[in-house]
This record gives structure tokens, sequence and C-alpha cells, in this order.
């Protein structure tokens, strides 16, 4: 991440970058740059499978990772799915999730442990919300194993182990070796689980007839699965049982690991400010201060600015994915002219533009005034793109932040957070940005009418 600051310093706005010493890649790292590649429509700028393609055996053909006309249709059959009406009921499953992790939490630091790693907590807290979300099962895997969780969180690892070791990219190598192996079992397991909810829910929408069914659902909170099931296209055509569970298993992955990651960050970057996060808990007790229960609810959403400032310039320090990739079909004129030949891949450093000293003044700094409505405006649409942008950007936006800003509140109000001096925090890109042996806060509970303190400024 240090080489990118030294590109994004030295060239500005893009660079060639060879891969060994045949494959050509275009780094772009600039709103002007990325431009005319992220905007360009899904058929002429689809998503290059060098980067990509060690996840086809486990998600399948879903919006991730499918292209042309299926990507299309699958696009607007699913966008209904994050129309505001539905996401609305997730608020309540945030809630519960998080209620979870910090009785947990509370537990924890009352054995004597302290400190913890975000990254572990909070992706089983939204693995555990995401299950309820898309498939209306409650695993409890925030206190005991999943067969299931612990197969997600295998691939994931598996996947970027691969990335790393050259000669595993060719299958027939792959599927020789114990993670080969390990890979295919856990692929099973996450396909069987997905498979067999799939299919339940689907014969029982034909043993009582689409009326009947919907009916049997009023008053419960409709789910991912129920939504893909009554999904139409324009000729009345349904999806598939296989395309409709590689869609359930592509937002299992990708609503996991980056929320986790933006919230994991977001925590961290307050611990370093100890100032930003007393504001955010001062709004976040004003918000709560006549409601009868500590629970965010959806209103609630748009009455946190500032906490929502910080959110965003953590997703700005610290972007869950650094990196998108693009091969194009057709020449694409870059904007000083010169032209970038189809069928080359370009690499849009989400990262590398966040960074963009020309772009962002004082880059490495964290400062959530940046997103200051007075200060943001005159800012260029691409200067800041967390969820990548363009007609392939990602269709679950809202709902991460929906569940960020829900997590982030509930934290604030019952826990100060303090850096770990103990485990210094490096960060490392994988599938999503972490952090090397995990990121390691100070969890300090606050009673429900203690005034909290401010943790210990940053040495």
């Amino acid at each position: 991440m240090q080489y990118v600051d030294e590109l994004v310093g030295r060239y500005g706005h893009s660079c060639l970058w060879w891969f060994g010493p045949w494959l050509p890649i275009l780094r772009l790292f600039h709103p002007e740059a990325v431009k005319p590649v992220l905007l360009e429509s899904a058929a002429i700028a689809p998503k290059d499978y060098m980067f990509y393609g060690f996840l086809k055996p486990w998600l399948g053909d879903g919006l991730l990772l499918s292209n042309g006309a299926k990507w299309v249709r699958h696009r607007r059959m699913l966008t209904p799915a994050f129309h505001f009406d539905i996401l609305k009921p997730y608020v309540k499953i945030f809630n519960q999730s998080t209620d979870i992790m910090h009785a947990k939490w509370r537990r924890l630091v009352a054995s004597g442990s302290t400190s913890l790693d975000m990254f572990e907590q909070v992706s089983l807290m939204t693995l555990d919300s995401l299950q309820k979300c898309v498939f209306s099962y409650n695993s409890n895997c925030q206190e005991t194993p999943s067969d299931y969780i612990a197969a997600i969180l295998e691939l994931s690892s598996l996947v970027v182990r691969r990335q790393h070791r050259l000669l595993l990219h060719w299958d027939f190598l792959y599927h020789l070796t114990p993670d080969g192996w390990r890979f295919r079992r856990a692929c099973n397991t996450v396909h069987r689980f997905t498979a067999d909810v799939v299919q339940q829910r689907h014969q029982a929408l034909n043993r009582l007839g689409r009326e009947a069914w919907l009916k049997s659902k009023q008053g419960k909170t409709v789910d991912f699965i129920d939504i893909l099931l009554l999904a139409k296209d324009e000729d009345g055509r349904d999806l598939s049982e296989e395309d409709i569970a590689a869609e359930a298993d592509t937002f299992m992955f990708e609503g996991h690991d980056t929320t986790a990651s933006g919230l994991s960050w977001v925590l961290y970057n307050l611990a370093c400010h100890p100032e930003y996060q007393e504001r955010c808990r001062e709004e976040i007790k004003d918000l709560m201060r006549d409601k009868e229960s500590e629970e965010i609810e959806w209103e609630d959403l748009s009455q946190m600015p500032f906490s929502t400032m910080c959110i965003k310039e953590s997703l700005r320090l610290h972007p869950p994915v650094t990196a998108v990739s693009r091969c194009c079909t057709e020449d694409i004129k870059l904007p000083d002219g010169r032209v970038l030949p189809k069928g080359n891949i370009c690499l849009i450093s989400i990262y590398g533009t966040h960074h963009n000293p020309a772009v962002w003044p004082e880059p490495q700094v964290y400062n959530p005034h940046r997103f200051d409505p007075e200060n943001s405006k005159n800012k260029p649409p691409l200067a800041f793109m967390p969820f990548s942008a363009g007609p392939r950007n990602c269709i679950g936006q809202n709902f991460a932040m929906a569940e960020m800003k829900v997590v982030l509140a509930l934290t604030l109000l019952r826990f100060a957070v303090r850096l770990d001096e103990s485990r210094p925090v490096r960060r490392k890109p994988e599938l999503i940005l972490r952090s090397e042996n995990g990121l390691w806060l100070h969890l300090e509970p606050l009673g429900p009418s203690h005034e909290s303190r401010p943790p210990a400024p940053r040495s």
C-alpha cells in the first residue's frame, strides 16, 4: 500500500505496470482517469477474471462475476431487493445482532479480556445479520460454532492464499493440493446449505401458490430469498434455483467481509481520535435521549450527520475494497487523448484515488470534516467511491451503510474504544482491507447513566 502511495505521488493520474514480462496492467488513481472506464457500460467494461476468477466455483454466476445479458437481467431483477422499503425491517435485525455481540463483549471484559480483535468479532456479527436477512435463519454463530459460517471464512482465506501462489493459479495443480481439497469441501458445505433453503422455500411457494404464500408472509420480514423467488424479468420469467443460490452466496460473501472491514476501521480511527469519538457519542446520546429503549430505528439513520461523516472519512482512508479491475472490449479514450486498447486490464485503484494528494490534501490524515456538505460540494463525484461507481457499483451499498450506522451508534453508546498500543496495526490488502494479526482495541463498558470519559489520547 505504501508502494501505491509512491505511484500516486510520482504519476498523479495513471501508470502502466507489468505483471511479469508479458502482462501490462494500467493502474488508474485519479477521478478523471477512472471516469472513462468506470462509467462505461457493463458490456464494454466487464470485470476482469484474472482478479475475480478464483471466486467462480464458490459464487457461481451471481452479480459479482456474471457479465453481458445475464448480468443486465439479474441486476434489474435484484434492484427492488435493495429498495428502502425492503431495507427498513432489516434495521431491527442489525440491532439484535449488535446486542448479541455487545453482550458477549461485556462477558469477555468482565472475565479480563479487555482487548479484542475487531475483525474477528465484527465479522461474526455481520454474518449473523446476513443469515437472518438473506435466509431468515438464526445459526447463533456469534455464540456457537457453525459449519456454514466456518466454511465461508475458510473460503475467503483460501482464495487469498491462492492469489499469492502463482503456480496454484492453474486449476489442475490447485485441485491436487490440500488447499484445493479444503476449498472444494468448503464450497460443498456452503452450496448444500443454500440449495436446501432455496429448494424448501420454492416447494412451499409452489404448494401454496403465489397469493397464499404472500399472505403467509404478512407481518413478517421479507428476506432476500423471498424477493428472489418472486422476482420476474420483463418477459415474466423467474430466476432458476441455481441463479437464486448464486445470488444468495454472492450477497453473503460481499455483504459480510466489506461491512466488517468498514466497521472495524471506523472503530480504529475513532480510537485514534478520541475527540471525534466523543462528539459521535454525544450526537447519538442526543438522538436516544427521549427513547424508551436503546434501539436505532430507520428514521434515526438520517439524524447522525457527524457519525456519518466519520464513517465516510474512514471509508476514504481505509476503503474495504482497495481496487476493482476491468478488461474493456472496445478502445477507451482517456482524458489526455491517449487510448486504452481493448483487451487490456485496467486496475482502478480506489485506495490510490482516495489517497491522491491532488484530490484530497493531506490524504493520510483522518479528518471527518472533509465530508461536511460545504467542504465536499466541489469534489468530483469519483473522488470518493468506496462502493465503486458506474453501472457495476455495489448494489448493496445502502444496506451496508445502514448496518454500519446502527452498529457504530450502539457501540459508541455502550463502549469507549481505545487503541491497544501493544499490538501495532499494519494494513493488509486481501479480498478486503484487513490488518495483519488482527485489529485489537481496548473496550471500556459504559453504564446506562454513566457519563463517558474520552479515551486517553493516542501517544
